[in-house]
């Protein structure tokens, strides 16, 4: 190998050496990952005891940070609230009534869905899977699914929930859920994962 080839050999691994220790630091994880209404988020994850990193990556799949967006189903906001749902939180949580029209607003759409993420992990004793599964599918069916032995509750046999959109649900939630720990967790003072 003539010199020239071997200085161009190692420049390229050189290169190749502080592009993959850039691409590993937090700065890219965070641009790659950005967690936004970081404010509204960890105000109402404080006020319902909820973690605000599983709120974030629910915000995530749900919505992708967009606002004015709406699905298929009808879901709308940040957190893709279903139009009776957000009726019934507004009602169960006792919101001022003109919350229910007010889903476009980022810090409402994260209150209303961040309450209902409180209240659906009480619902199902302290299982955050079950909840996040009640996030997507609705706490009834969810129930049911419990009730009638479908699925025991655990991500370990989320294979057994009935519907699929909600087993890949749990799945996104908790890939975000993981990038936003390990990115987040100590700078939004996050217990550490067990």
């Amino acid at each position: 190998m003539s010199f020239w080839r071997k200085k161009r050999v190692f420049a390229l691994l050189l290169i190749s050496f502080v592009i993959l220790m850039f691409l590993s630091s937090d700065v890219v994880g965070k641009w790659l990952y950005p967690i936004r209404y970081q404010e509204e988020i960890r105000q109402h994850a404080a006020n319902y005891e909820v973690d605000p990193l599983l709120v974030a990556a629910i915000i995530r799949v749900e919505s992708n940070y967009k606002l004015n967006i709406s699905s298929k189903k009808g879901a709308y906001g940040l957190m893709q609230l279903m139009p009776d749902t957000s009726e019934w939180i507004v009602e169960a949580g006792r919101f001022a009534p003109s919350f229910k029209e007010d889903l476009d607003n980022p810090s409402v759409s994260i209150e209303l869905g961040t309450w209902y993420l409180g209240y659906l992990h009480k619902e199902f004793n302290g299982n955050t899977i079950a909840a996040v599964a009640g996030y997507n599918a609705g706490q009834g069916k969810v129930n049911r699914w419990l009730q009638n032995k479908e699925w025991d509750g655990t991500l370990k046999n989320s294979d057994s929930i009935p519907y699929g959109e909600t087993r890949h649900y749990i799945q996104r939630v908790l890939y975000y859920y993981n990038k936003y720990h390990k990115l987040y967790a100590k700078e939004w003072g996050v217990a550490s994962q067990k």
